[in-house]
């Protein structure tokens, strides 16, 4: 399995290209168009999206990767929000128009592209925020940071789930390298025993 990192230009999040095969691949949350331009470039055709949630700055180049064959998919409850006027408020900006073709429930184990996925529900940042399990890799979103976690401020968002999702992920057996959606990445180890905010 390979994992690779396209940080973002501008006002963006990371997102996470995977592949099994060196040919087919899913991306976690797609932020900007140009992820499907560095797809493009290593020889990668984009099959799904899952998103972590649902503010713009992770989605922003979904209608682009559904027009190119993507499936759309998000979390329990995210998918009412996602495209919403309150959503769209948010960050003052038009989000260009893409569907979700289906939502994952908490601890549900799927497989795309030859991966095995598990997904987490972790509320907090939002209502129906979650993160993805795939092999050794974490990949938690606006959930859980290097040395920080995410903001609780934003509609549907609450302090206290926040806090419940990271012990959650800090649960999980063994250690996992974690890849964010801002910042780079850390490992859960590392996070359970530095993290100022919530501590293992």
């Amino acid at each position: 399995m390979q994992v690779i990192t396209i940080y973002p230009q501008g006002f963006a999040s990371n997102s996470h290209i995977v592949t099994a095969d060196n040919s087919n691949c899913i991306l976690i949350d797609c932020a900007q168009e140009r992820v499907l331009d560095e797809c493009k470039k290593r020889g990668l055709m984009p099959r799904a999206v899952l998103l972590t949630h649902g503010h713009y700055d992770h989605i922003g180049g979904c209608a682009a990767a559904q027009n190119a064959g993507a499936k759309i998919y998000c979390g329990n409850g995210e998918e009412e929000r996602i495209l919403s006027n309150e959503n769209r408020d948010i960050f003052g900006v038009e989000i260009p128009q893409f569907s979700i073709d289906g939502t994952f429930a908490d601890g549900e184990e799927i497989e795309i592209c030859g991966l095995k996925i598990k997904v987490i529900s972790t509320a907090g940042h939002t209502s129906g925020g979650v993160c993805y399990l795939i092999g050794d890799c974490l990949f938690t979103g606006d959930t859980l940071f290097q040395g920080s976690v995410g903001r609780s401020d934003f509609p549907t968002g609450n302090a206290h789930a926040l806090t419940l999702s990271v012990k959650k992920l800090y649960a999980l057996q063994g250690d996992y390298k974690v890849y964010c959606g801002h910042g780079e990445p850390t490992t859960l180890d590392y996070e359970r025993k530095f993290n100022p905010f919530v501590r293992g």
